[in-house]
C-alpha cells in the first residue's frame, strides 16, 4: 500500500493494483474505543470518500476497522449526551450536526456507484452498521457479532433502520430492533446485513487478490469483478459458514413478534421457562427487550409499520428529525448516562411501560423540528 495519511483517527491509504488503478482503503484506528465513530471521524469519512468518488484512478473502495476485536462498535454519543444536558428539552446544534453528517455518509455510502467493501469483522454496532449497510459488498466472518442496541440506550434502530429492517425475512427486523439482539456473522448473512462470508484469516489474501484484478473505467464491471473474486474465495473458506439461529428459529420469532405492541409485550413476557432453557438465545434477547426503554419499544414498532416501500431518502429525512427528538425529550440522555457515563446499568426510563406512553408524545417524536423546505436533507433523493 501507499499514499498512507492519518486524519482524525482514521487512516486513509491506497492500494496499487496491476491495472493501473487503485483501491481506496479508510481505516477506522481508535482501537481502544472498539472504533466508534466520532464527529471528527464521521467528516474525514466523508470528505475522503467525496474525493476518491471523484478520482477515476480510484476503482473501489475499502472500509475497515483497527484490531481483531470490532469493525465499529457504534457512534460516540457522549458529545450530544453533554450539550442535551446543558440544554434539556432542546434540539442541539450538537445533536443535529452529528447525527446529519452521519446520516449524510451513510447516505452516500448507499448511492456510491463504486464498489465499496466493508470488512465487517468483530463487533459491528450502530453506527457501524449503518456503515456496513451502505456498502455493496459486505463481508462477514465467524467472529462477526452485529447488532442494533439502541433500546438500551433510548433510542431506536437508526441509521437508515426505518428503510433496511422491513426488507428482512418475516418479523425478523422487528425482533431485531426490539431486543438488541447479537447476530452471528451467519444471522447477518441470513438477513441480507452481509452479503459475503469469509473467515478471518482470509483478509491479507483478499488484498492480495483485490490487486490483480483487472479494474477498469467501468463501475458495473468492477462490481461484478468484486463479487466474482469474493465468491471464489468463499468457496474456498477454511470454516464454512455456520447454520443461522434466526434462520432455523424464523417461525417462532414470527409468532412472537406478531400482533400489536401490547401484544407483542405480553407474548414476551409471557415467555415459559422451558422455551427459555431450550433457546438461551432467545432468553436474553428478550431480557434485554424488557429492560430497555419503552419509548424505544414503540419507536421500533411504528418503524415496521412504514414497510418496506419507504425510500432511502424517506428514512433519513425521518430519521434525522426522530433522533435529535429522542435526544430531547425521550430517553436517549437517561440511556447513555446509564450505560456510558455513570455506567451504573439502571437507566430509570420517563415510563415503566409502552401502554403508560401519552399517544402525542410519540407523535411529538416522530414530527419533524422542521418544515419540508428548511429540512436538512430537504434536497436528499
Amino acid at each position: 500500500m501507499d499514499n498512507s495519511v492519518m486524519t482524525n483517527n482514521v487512516v486513509f491509504q491506497t492500494l496499487g493494483t496491476i491495472s493501473g488503478k487503485q483501491i481506496g482503503i479508510a481505516t477506522l484506528n481508535i482501537e481502544t474505543a472498539l472504533n466508534a465513530l466520532n464527529i471528527e471521524m464521521v467528516q474525514a469519512l466523508l470528505a475522503q470518500l467525496t474525493c476518491w468518488k471523484n478520482d477515476d484512478s480510484i476503482a473501489a473502495i475499502m472500509l475497515d476497522g483497527a484490531g481483531d476485536k470490532a469493525f465499529c462498535a457504534g457512534g460516540d454519543v457522549r458529545a450530544i449526551y453533554h450539550a442535551a444536558m446543558d440544554k434539556p428539552g432542546e434540539v442541539t446544534a450538537a445533536a443535529t450536526e452529528f447525527f446529519k453528517l452521519e446520516y449524510q455518509l451513510d447516505y452516500l455510502l448507499h448511492t456510491y456507484a463504486k464498489p465499496v467493501l466493508v470488512w465487517g469483522d468483530g463487533i459491528v454496532m450502530g453506527g457501524g452498521l449503518g456503515l456496513m449497510v451502505g456498502a455493496s459488498h459486505r463481508i462477514v466472518t465467524q467472529h462477526s457479532r452485529i447488532a442494533m442496541p439502541e433500546v438500551t440506550i433510548g433510542l431506536y434502530p437508526d441509521v437508515g433502520g426505518s428503510y433496511f429492517l422491513n426488507q428482512m425475512p418475516g418479523k425478523t427486523g422487528l425482533f431485531l430492533g426490539m431486543t438488541a439482539y447479537n447476530m452471528t456473522g451467519a444471522d447477518a448473512y441470513y438477513v441480507g446485513i452481509g452479503n459475503h462470508y469469509l473467515n478471518r484469516g482470509d483478509k491479507e489474501r483478499l488484498l492480495d487478490a483485490i490487486a490483480t484484478v483487472g479494474w477498469r473505467n467501468d463501475n458495473a464491471a468492477n462490481h461484478t469483478r468484486l463479487h466474482a473474486l469474493i465468491a471464489d474465495m468463499q468457496g474456498q473458506c477454511h470454516i464454512p459458514l455456520a447454520p443461522s439461529i434466526l434462520a432455523e428459529h424464523q417461525a417462532l420469532i414470527n409468532t412472537l413478534m406478531d400482533g400489536d405492541l401490547a401484544q407483542i409485550l405480553t407474548q414476551v413476557k409471557g415467555l415459559n421457562d422451558s422455551l427459555k432453557q431450550v433457546h438461551p438465545w432467545l432468553a436474553k434477547a428478550c431480557s434485554v427487550m424488557l429492560a430497555g426503554s419503552p419509548i424505544s419499544h414503540a419507536l421500533v414498532y411504528e418503524q415496521s409499520l412504514l414497510g418496506a416501500d419507504m425510500t432511502l431518502a424517506g428514512a433519513f429525512k425521518l430519521e434525522l428529525g426522530l433522533s435529535v427528538n429522542c435526544c430531547a425529550k425521550a430517553d436517549f440522555v437517561e440511556g447513555v448516562r446509564a450505560l456510558l457515563i455513570d455506567k451504573d446499568r439502571k437507566p430509570q426510563w420517563l415510563y415503566n411501560d409502552a401502554a403508560a406512553i401519552p399517544k402525542d408524545l410519540i407523535a411529538s417524536l416522530l414530527c419533524s423540528p422542521w418544515s419540508e423546505a428548511e429540512h436538512p436533507f430537504s434536497h436528499m433523493g
